[in-house]
């Protein structure tokens, strides 16, 4: 026997990652993915595309909302992405209690059941009522804000894969600049979505001053699950906007889903930050910061501000001083480093 085959190869796991199914993390440290006990909101057997970030999103949410509630909880669904691809007529792979009624009623819907619920004596029994980014930040806003303004007790979560994906990859007022869409086409002097439009809901929903406001990426499972976890145990109007990629609509590799999320956030696109009566009381700060680059070119639908010899340097500046101002706006960089 060498030398070199008497050595034994020797493992390292590293349990700062906190992988989804890591069992060396103490149990109270471990995602609710990582629990054979975990619900399974959403089974197997629904007809998301291939790396869908909404699918990961409403799961991880979902089955951490089940956990806190310890599974006395109904879901209210906007039509979309979600609700279609989940609930083919006749099947379904929802493994709750499970409501869809129309674009964008969800808010109300949800409000009236947790009102329905409190006369029957039921008032321990949660309310989660969720949409994408149409259902929420378009064709429901106005139930969603009337929802906010009488603080009703139930929490909304925003899945955001930025258009309306469902129907045709169709603008919606969380489409970036720049990026390509069926009505935001690559042509002209100005190509895909103009700047200067669209709208922030999570600012919107803090301007309500509702107890309880956040942001999340599919990225970071464990900051996901404690906002969703936290939101749970408070009553009132509560708010948590999910950056969900989409490799269909975002022309990106489906195995890449989880990396541009957390490009968004790196590069200061998409900060991470909670918010109680209209006040940001905590961020989280960008562990390794990225130029805007990073995050764009892995998806088609910026392709055209980076054709070879005609990079669009003036468009990609502006979208990084987006980035910057969001990273100085909310403190996102380590305590000393420069902004």
């Amino acid at each position: 026997m060498t030398e070199e085959s008497a050595l034994q190869r020797v493992k390292f796991y590293q349990t700062g990652t906190f992988t989804v199914g890591n069992r060396l993390l103490d149990e109270a440290k471990r995602s609710v993915q990582a629990s054979m006990e975990r619900s399974n909101a959403i089974t197997s057997g629904h007809r998301a595309c291939q790396g869908c970030g909404e699918a990961l999103g409403a799961r991880y949410a979902l089955d951490a909302a089940m956990r806190a509630s310890g599974g006395d909880m109904v879901a209210v669904n906007a039509t979309g992405c979600l609700e279609v691809f989940t609930t083919p007529y006749p099947e379904t792979s929802w493994q709750l209690p499970w409501l869809h009624s129309l674009f964008g009623n969800a808010p109300a819907v949800a409000a009236g059941v947790a009102a329905g619920l409190r006369r029957r004596g039921r008032g321990d029994i949660k309310v989660v009522a969720q949409g994408g980014d149409g259902g929420t930040v378009d064709i429901g806003f106005g139930c969603l804000s009337g929802m906010f303004e009488r603080n009703d007790d139930v929490l909304y979560i925003c899945y955001d894969n930025e258009a309306y994906m469902n129907t045709g990859v169709q603008r919606s007022s969380a489409t970036p600049p720049a990026a390509r869409t069926a009505t935001t086409p690559a042509v002209g002097d100005a190509p895909g979505n103009v700047f200067g439009t669209g709208k922030n809901l999570p600012r919107i929903a803090m301007a309500h001053n509702i107890p309880y406001v956040a942001t999340a990426s599919v990225a970071d499972l464990h900051d996901l699950e404690t906002k969703v976890t936290k939101a749970m145990g408070i009553s009132g109007a509560r708010y948590i906007h999910v950056m969900v990629p989409c490799p269909l609509g975002w022309g990106s590799n489906s195995a890449d889903t989880i990396k541009i999320a957390r490009l968004a956030v790196e590069s200061g696109l998409f900060p991470l930050f909670e918010a109680e009566h209209g006040d940001v009381t905590l961020v989280k700060r960008i562990r390794r910061r990225v130029p805007v680059e990073a995050y764009l070119k892995l998806q088609k639908r910026f392709a055209h501000l980076f054709r070879e010899g005609a990079e669009d340097t003036e468009r990609v500046g502006a979208i990084q001083r987006m980035a910057d101002a969001n990273i100085a706006r909310y403190g996102l960089l380590p305590e000393g480093e420069a902004a």
